[in-house]
């Protein structure tokens, strides 16, 4: 049985700076497990097996035993790929004072004043003239985004996001892309797309009195998509009348409604080309969609020993207390009943703790994958996740034993003693 490990994590988020790199390292894992990739565009496999389909920075893997009904429900763990960053405008290059800049834009939520006077790299996907696309990743840092100093600007004054997020570069007045594309191997002329973003080019760390917390850039989300992976592989083929599945999305922190996102076709069609292969009709997709179950995985907020007046006083969360079952009255969260039941039966199963979260009822609370997810294929779906401090910061902190926490809970959650 592979274990879950706070080391592994940071092995999976230093090798994943993006959601399509997120992918690629998912998929190399899977194929060493001995998974198959299938293309969208091909014929669906009709036998039995592991597989695996990826679509951009999304990724679906699926297992399934013989003699599975055509009608089996699916056990899907779902999480994304995605985090909140600074990403590269299409007109990007700038000069001032001699100095090259690489003009930048937020992608998503993201603590803005955790990314200034930092080392960041830049990684992403090159569209190419002959069709093809090239990954790239410049392992060292390229940027600085440097703040004001204090003594000229002593009321701390607000980041305007069109002005300030410019970085540094270079001191020569030389283009960026003809530069990046030379680190992907490619000519400039070649590229005629790119989606390219900044990551911290710090190593993932584990820190503390006895290395008990992980400090690294993209817990949210990846630290799920870590945790998610082992927990589906640990599972194994499964033994009962249902299949497994796991389901990571691209887009989740700019509302999933892409081609790859959440609110996609993804999921469905997987899930129904896979129940349509194995001999089944339409009816059998439906009763597959009735009998499947989803725990939708993101990161949960931890009560901050800073700020404990920002959470909600019933419902403190600790770091280190294992899983968070997520609850919102107004479906921020798509948890009900029946779902929560699942998963607590999974983590007495995994004999790991559980802890449940609820969001202050005078804060905005932010949401999932999970309540569109759900919408979208009709499914009965849970919000979990694990807890951790300083979400959509530039880095984030978690407790070093809730990896394995996690990775138990998600591994359970698919493969139900009963």
């Amino acid at each position: 049985m592979v274990t879950a490990s706070a080391a592994g994590l940071c092995r999976f988020v230093d090798a994943s700076p993006t959601p399509f790199h997120a992918v690629r390292t998912a998929a190399e894992e899977l194929t060493d497990a001995g998974f198959v990739q299938v293309r969208e565009q091909d014929v669906w496999p009709t036998s039995p097996g592991d597989y695996f389909v990826i679509r951009g920075g999304s990724l679906v893997a699926w297992r399934e035993a013989a003699d599975t009904p055509a009608h089996a429900g699916f056990r899907v763990i779902g999480a994304h790929t995605d985090s909140p960053n600074l990403r590269i405008k299409q007109q990007h290059d700038r000069t001032f004072e001699g100095i090259a800049l690489v003009a930048l834009e937020p992608y998503g939520g993201p603590i803005l004043e955790s990314w200034f006077d930092r080392d960041l790299k830049v990684a992403g996907r090159l569209a190419l003239r002959d069709g093809s696309t090239a990954l790239v990743d410049s392992e060292e840092a390229v940027l600085r985004v440097p703040h004001l100093a204090i003594h000229l600007d002593r009321s701390g004054s607000d980041i305007d996001r069109q002005q300030h997020l410019n970085g540094i570069w270079s001191l020569d007045a030389s283009a960026f892309l003809p530069w990046l594309a030379g680190r992907a191997g490619v000519g400039a002329e070649e590229v005629l797309g790119w989606e390219v973003m900044t990551a911290d080019a710090q190593p993932s760390a584990l820190y503390g009195a006895d290395d008990e917390f992980v400090a690294a850039p993209r817990l949210d989300n990846l630290a799920t998509c870590y945790a998610g992976l082992r927990g589906f592989l640990d599972a194994g083929t499964p033994a009962g009348p249902y299949r497994t599945m796991l389901a990571l999305f691209d887009h989740e922190e700019v509302g999933s409604t892409s081609e790859r996102g959440a609110a996609s076709d993804l999921l469905a069609t997987t899930v129904e080309r896979t129940v349509l292969a194995a001999g089944g009709e339409r009816d059998d997709y439906h009763r597959a969609v009735a009998a499947s179950i989803c725990a939708s995985g993101d990161m949960a907020h931890a009560t901050h020993p800073n700020y404990a007046d920002r959470h909600e006083p019933l419902h403190h969360i600790t770091m280190g207390g294992g899983p968070v079952l997520k609850v919102n009255q107004n479906l921020r969260y798509a948890t009900d009943a029946e779902g929560a039941a699942e998963f607590a039966r999974a983590c007495d199963q995994a004999g790991v703790p559980l802890q449940r979260y609820i969001h202050r009822a005078d804060l905005p609370c932010g949401s999932t994958i999970g309540p569109m997810s759900a919408a979208r294929t009709g499914m009965l779906t849970i919000d979990v996740g694990a807890p951790q401090l300083a979400m959509h910061a530039a880095r984030e902190t978690m407790a070093a034993r809730d990896v394995e926490f996690y990775a138990r809970a998600l591994g359970a959650f698919a493969v139900p003693a009963r």
